[in-house]
């Protein structure tokens, strides 16, 4: 059965992937964000309404009398934000899906691997603070007045446009050079990489499901791979089989870099396993296939055919050289 479906948002990592599976499945599929991304088009035939989401009253007028089988929302990410979503969509849709993350899991992480009955409790790091914050907003709504919430907990989620090194494509630029590149630890902490379509599969699988109502669902692969290995994939990828990789302390590289110091403490730098059983046993379908041994071939092939995304970050090269130095002396 076709359903009436809204993205808010619709052209990101996670979302574009979404967006086109839901329309390739034949739904009738609305976008609600301020543009769209030339990186990642809206598919043909789906509507793009213009609205900057922070602006009720906008998003009001774009939206009319609408109503909808489900809104996912890829745009909230503090219990203000999802305040005013459950105003906007309270009586509008017959289930509002909240992308969540994983980082909101407890950190550092009691048990391996992670469900969804793992507490939320992460001290390092505000984005997943502002995250659980968020369910909470949500769980009372649902609780109070049935508001028919459904929470999904993406982990690291990747497309082509994406690098999920520290350094991002300048880790790349640098194993190219010769040059040695920083690994958080001692590179054997697990960490699961999931490409967007992959995610896909799940997440529009899930939408207009009565059985999701007031659950919370992760969502990533089953592949989990030591963050040595991840490195070596993306050089081997770039042609350099054997990078130089330099083990760096997470605490260490988060005191010079506060920028990336908060998401590598209050999660790269934690082992990253899940269990999928809850989403399969809605999506019995639902199984991740892209390995990231493919996947860092698509981003490498992808970054090849735009030099102008190549152009190496100067603050990361400089904190490169200096605590590799550091650490080789």
């Amino acid at each position: 059965m076709a359903l009436n479906l809204l993205f808010i948002g619709g052209t990101g990592v996670i979302s574009s992937a979404a967006v086109a599976r839901a329309a390739a499945l034949g739904h009738r599929v609305s976008v609600l964000n301020r543009g769209v991304s030339a990186a990642r088009p809206v598919p043909a035939g789906v509507e793009v309404l213009p609205a900057d989401v922070r602006d009720i009253s906008a998003v009001r007028r774009a939206l009319g009398s609408r109503e909808f089988d489900a809104v996912a929302d890829f745009l909230s990410f503090t219990a203000g934000h999802v305040r005013d979503a459950v105003e906007l969509y309270r009586g509008r849709t017959g289930q509002y899906v909240f992308i969540s993350s994983a980082s909101a899991y407890q950190k550092p992480p009691a048990r391996l691997p992670v469900l969804e009955s793992t507490p939320l409790r992460n001290p390092f790091w505000q984005y997943s603070r502002d995250k659980i914050a968020a369910e909470d907003v949500l769980v009372q709504a649902y609780r109070s007045e049935a508001f028919p919430a459904t929470i999904v907990r993406p982990s690291h989620t990747y497309d082509a446009t994406k690098v999920p090194l520290l350094g991002r494509w300048t880790d790349i630029h640098r194993m190219r050079a010769g040059l040695p590149v920083l690994v958080h630890g001692d590179g054997t902490a697990l960490w699961t990489l999931t490409h967007s379509r992959d995610f896909a599969l799940a997440f529009v699988g899930l939408l207009g499901r009565p059985a999701a109502l007031g659950e919370s669902y992760t969502v990533t692969s089953d592949e989990f791979l030591p963050w040595d290995a991840i490195y070596r994939m993306l050089g081997a990828a770039a042609g350099v089989p054997d990078p130089v990789l330099v083990h760096v302390a997470s605490e260490t590289i988060a005191a010079h870099d506060p920028v990336r110091g908060p998401g590598l403490l209050g999660d790269k730098s934690h082992s990253a396993v899940f269990d999928n059983s809850k989403i399969k046993s809605l999506v019995p379908g639902y199984r991740a296939e892209i390995p990231f041994s493919e996947g860092a071939r698509e981003i490498v092939r992808w970054y090849d055919a735009c030099p102008r995304e190549q152009e190496p970050d100067p603050g990361w090269m400089e904190l490169s050289d200096r605590l590799a130095a550091w650490a080789l002396a």
